[in-house]
């Protein structure tokens, strides 16, 4: 069998640290032919470490997508926020396969105008959340599928981090990423908490976004990835939103890059159910990503807890085993015609809900659904 042919555009931070490594270790079947980015160094970079030995360098990726000798299968779309949309569409014009970096989209009319393109395609679509190839997000949505939580009416989704705001690239820019610690780490977190009550039916939102730390002189201090400047910060630091369902049910999500907490936790979820409850820990106040149960047996409240391992994410030196396992399933998804597990209708919810909470902090009033 041929192996699928992909082309990365954009060869920055999240292509380096998951997506050419974990396509290198799926290399049975897939090979990397083409590479796109506006700083040509960065492409040719990319393509030296992880391309095939005549594989071809773009900083136009209409270009890239318009040459025919590379036979290109596959998109991966490692760009900034703002991007995503054109990128994605002008993809599935060209007739191929596309895996778009989360979030979808920086708002729900550009995240449409991706679901209409894929739609037309007749091609494969998923979105690259990661975080549901982990090992204790995977045994707790076989629970919530048994039914061994019961109804689950209630959840938070965890997103804090103390002091961990990203210095590079363009996380702070508004204009490119739409948003700070929400629509970047918020994401995950409200990607697997929806994912594990199978609940995509939003009725209202009612948010708050803070920036109080950002664009304070003396809060950069203590930061993990370095001091920030205070004069260029233009998102939030932090974000919350209350999440009505059509069917009752009810989500929290926090999210910050900077908050004055004492404990790190992201890519968590608390869910609360009518048999049982359970909790997700990850982060960086977690050596080791803890999944808890909590119930009430033989007339005693009772505890379970599985431990899969030390916390080790992807960035860390090489790649993370869910990142593997996530370009594992989404080759074996075109290969086999099958669907991927991150649905582009799933993360198309998850970005109205975004929105929606940056919306209702800037008119002071819920939004609701139709």
């Amino acid at each position: 069998m041929a192996k699928l042919r992909i082309a990365i555009i954009g060869c920055g931070g999240i292509a380096n640290g998951k997506h050419m490594p974990s396509l290198k270790a799926n290399a049975d079947r897939a090979e990397m032919v083409a590479f796109c980015d506006l700083i040509p160094e960065r492409a040719e970079k990319a393509a030296k470490e992880y391309g095939i030995a005549d594989a071809k360098c773009f900083t136009d990726y209409k270009e890239m997508l318009a040459d025919e000798s590379l036979k290109i299968d596959v998109v991966h779309v490692c760009t900034p926020n703002v991007s995503h949309c054109p990128i994605t569409v002008a993809a599935f014009e060209a007739g191929k396969h596309v895996m778009c970096e989360k979030p979808m989209a920086q708002n729900t009319a550009d995240a449409q105008k991706m679901l209409d393109a894929w739609k037309a395609s007749g091609k494969k679509f998923t979105i690259g959340y990661q975080n549901r190839f982990r090992s204790d997000t995977q045994a707790l949505h076989a629970s919530c599928e048994a039914g061994e939580l019961g109804e689950i009416y209630f959840a938070k989704a965890h997103a804090l981090r103390r002091r961990a705001v990203p210095t590079w690239g363009v996380f702070l820019n508004k204009e490119l990423q739409g948003g700070g610690p929400l629509i970047d780490i918020g994401t995950h977190a409200l990607d697997l908490t929806l994912w594990m009550m199978d609940n995509y039916e939003p009725a209202s939102v009612s948010g708050q976004v803070f920036c109080k730390l950002g664009r304070d002189p003396h809060s950069p201090e203590g930061n993990v990835f370095g001091p920030w400047d205070p004069e260029t910060y233009e998102v939030e630091d932090s974000a919350f939103g209350l999440i009505k369902m059509k069917n009752g049910a009810t989500v929290f999500l926090e999210s910050s890059w900077a908050l004055n907490v004492l404990k790190s936790i992201e890519a968590s979820t608390t869910l609360c159910g009518t048999k049982a409850g359970a909790e997700i820990h990850h982060g960086g106040s977690f050596e080791k990503d803890e999944l808890i149960y909590n119930s009430a047996e033989h007339g005693q409240l009772m505890e379970k807890m599985i431990s899969p391992g030390i916390h080790i994410d992807y960035f860390r030196g090489g790649p993370a085993a869910e990142a593997v396992r996530e370009q594992d399933q989404w080759l074996n998804a075109i290969i086999n015609d099958t669907d991927p597990l991150v649905k582009p209708e799933q993360a198309f919810v998850v970005t109205q809900i975004l929105e929606a909470i940056y919306k209702s902090a800037q008119t002071g009033r819920e939004v609701c659904f139709d």
